[in-house]
């Protein structure tokens, strides 16, 4: 395990505002449904894929997008009943459904292997994506996948309050009477304490959540903690068994998913590359993305020799 020392404050002058980062996206139709997607970088490049976690957006990439376009053909989208994609409320809402999401927008982008840095909610998706390279059929090839903080084992997941109660049976009535103040403070519980975030980030962050009646579907997303642990079996083998390198960049002061977290890492992934961020929080692209930077850049500088 690498430890890196995160920084002593957080700026949050975006390096591409909200409105900048939706006038540059694209509308992908997915059973009906429009989604969010952005591509960018030079056509020829490699593919690397930016899959997000919950309940934010692909947005919580801007930081690092300038950067890896200089490297990289990026595709991101914010996966459907999120940020500024469709929010059906009658949609079957799983991890498996958006995996379907991403392979099907990937394959409409003519791409045939691609690589995956993933935060959260989108561990998971990135998963069940390892999990069928194992499996026949036709699709795009993943050729690694680079995991932020997230639950990739259910057994150290330690969810919020709010979490805990959308997932209740009074998940509904808990998502009509959520607002940006108990946003805010759930965010600020799992920043790092010297990376907390700024009102205008939890302002977008409330906009991104409630955009196209976000609220309404909150209690069925959720629903992702119970499947991390009915295919825990199936996602947990896969990185045991994966045939593509894997890299965990990770949090340490994320009290969801951190420095207990990458332990567990390292006792159930054989060779497991870790970088500890010493001090940062549950969103290490938002908190440290110079460090996430590094530590990605890195470990693709790897797969090449």
């Amino acid at each position: 395990m690498v430890p890196s020392k995160g920084p002593e404050g957080i700026s949050r002058k975006c390096r591409i505002s909200l409105a900048e980062w939706e006038a540059a996206g694209q509308a992908f139709d997915y059973r009906g449904s429009r989604i969010f997607t952005r591509i960018g970088g030079a056509p020829g490049a490699e593919a690397l894929l930016l899959i997000h976690g919950f309940p934010t957006a692909s947005w919580d990439w801007e930081a690092l997008w300038p950067d890896l376009v200089q490297r990289y053909r990026v595709h991101t989208l914010d996966l459907i009943g999120f940020g500024l994609s469709a929010k059906p409320i009658d949609h079957a809402y799983s991890l498996k459904d958006q995996a379907d999401l991403v392979e099907a927008f990937l394959s409409s982008a003519g791409v045939m292997s691609y690589h995956v840095l993933a935060h959260d909610y989108g561990d998971s998706v990135a998963q069940e994506l390892v999990a069928r390279g194992h499996e026949p059929g036709a699709r795009p090839r993943l050729q690694s996948v680079a995991f932020l903080n997230g639950g990739l084992f259910p057994e150290t997941h330690r969810p919020v309050l709010m979490q805990k109660l959308l997932l209740s049976p009074l998940g509904p009535w808990v998502a009509r009477l959520s607002n940006r103040a108990k946003l805010a403070r759930n965010m600020r519980k799992i920043f790092g304490p010297a990376t907390q975030p700024d009102e205008a980030l939890l302002d977008q962050y409330w906009w991104l959540l409630t955009r196209n009646n976000g609220g309404a579907v909150m209690h069925k997303l959720i629903r992702y903690m119970l499947e991390r642990r009915t295919h825990r079996a199936r996602w947990v083998g896969a990185l045991q068994n994966a045939r593509i390198p894997l890299k965990l960049i990770d949090g340490a002061s994320d009290p969801v998913s951190g420095e207990h977290m990458a332990s567990r890492y390292q006792e159930l992934v054989p060779q497991a590359d870790v970088t500890l961020l010493e001090g940062i929080g549950h969103y290490p692209q938002v908190e440290a993305p110079g460090a996430v930077l590094a530590s990605y850049l890195e470990f693709r500088d790897r797969m090449r020799n």
